[in-house]
């Protein structure tokens, strides 16, 4: 499969997890749409182009790790794992339902294929500091990938891990940050700026790179020049749009954490078709 028919793949996948999702939060009641489809062409590029991974063995030791550090984007993972064959796509309409192994937020107990129970906010990046060191440790040469949220970003706890990756220099570890500038009390910008934001990671130690989080050509080039970074932990600053894909959601701040009623649920099918 040469570069453009893989692109062209990416998108139609993308599609359809975006689909999964107004169909999962819409039948939950609840859920948070809107970072979970701002997230999906990150997360469909590494689920369906990047990640070393084996459906059938989700515990290989080999495998690369992915954290959902902003665990409230649940459906976009899970649509992610079921259609990479994790479990039945027919769960997925189960999420947030009494007994489901879909929860509001991601449980590693119960779920094959998530690496680590995530929700409070600010926690994913230290994970996935000790995931990577652990690799080191043990000798294996799998990498370690951790999806952060923009407003996650004023926890302290993610200036703590920066500061250890780049103390350890783990080369490893490549963290995307979903730049989507709003989060559940409004615009980043007014709730606790995070600006200048490639300064503040290039400062921390890490090798920076900043690209248009729904272009897949712009995600795999920035993953391969991440895995030829030496010595330095990588931060791939992804500018999005929350809600990307369905018009009425698009850069609204409402639909952080609001399930679409059954008359936008039509709308917004029409619209991703």
């Amino acid at each position: 499969m040469n570069r453009e028919e893989l692109i062209e793949q990416l998108k139609a996948k993308a599609k359809e997890i975006r689909r999964h999702i107004i169909r999962m939060t819409a039948a939950a009641g609840s859920g948070h749409p809107g970072g979970s489809l701002s997230a999906t062409d990150i997360v469909t590029a590494l689920y369906f182009a990047v990640l070393r991974l084996n459906p059938g063995n989700p515990n290989d030791p080999d495998r690369d790790r992915f954290i959902l550090s902003k665990g409230h984007a649940a459906p976009l993972l899970y649509a992610a794992l079921a259609e990479r064959g994790f479990f039945p796509l027919a769960e997925l309409l189960t999420l947030r339902k009494l007994g489901s192994r879909l929860q509001g937020h991601p449980d590693m107990r119960k779920l094959p294929g998530v690496e680590m129970s995530t929700g409070s906010l600010g926690q994913g990046l230290s994970v996935g500091v000790g995931m990577a060191l652990a690799a080191r440790l043990d000798g294996r040469d799998y990498r370690v990938y951790v999806l952060l949220g923009d407003g996650e970003c004023q926890e302290g706890q993610v200036w703590e891990a920066a500061m250890a990756a780049a103390h350890y220099r783990l080369d490893n570890l490549i963290a995307f940050l979903d730049y989507n500038g709003l989060q559940i009390d409004g615009p980043v910008a007014e709730v606790m700026n995070l600006e200048p934001l490639a300064e503040k990671w290039r400062a921390f130690g890490w090798h920076v790179q900043e690209i248009d989080g729904h272009n897949f050509a712009e995600i795999l080039d920035a993953v391969a020049r991440a895995q030829e970074v030496k010595g330095k932990p990588n931060m791939i600053i992804a500018r999005t749009v929350k809600g990307k894909g369905v018009s009425f959601m698009e850069n609204q701040v409402d639909w952080h954490g609001v399930a679409p009623k059954p008359e936008q649920v039509e709308i917004a099918l029409a619209e991703l078709e």
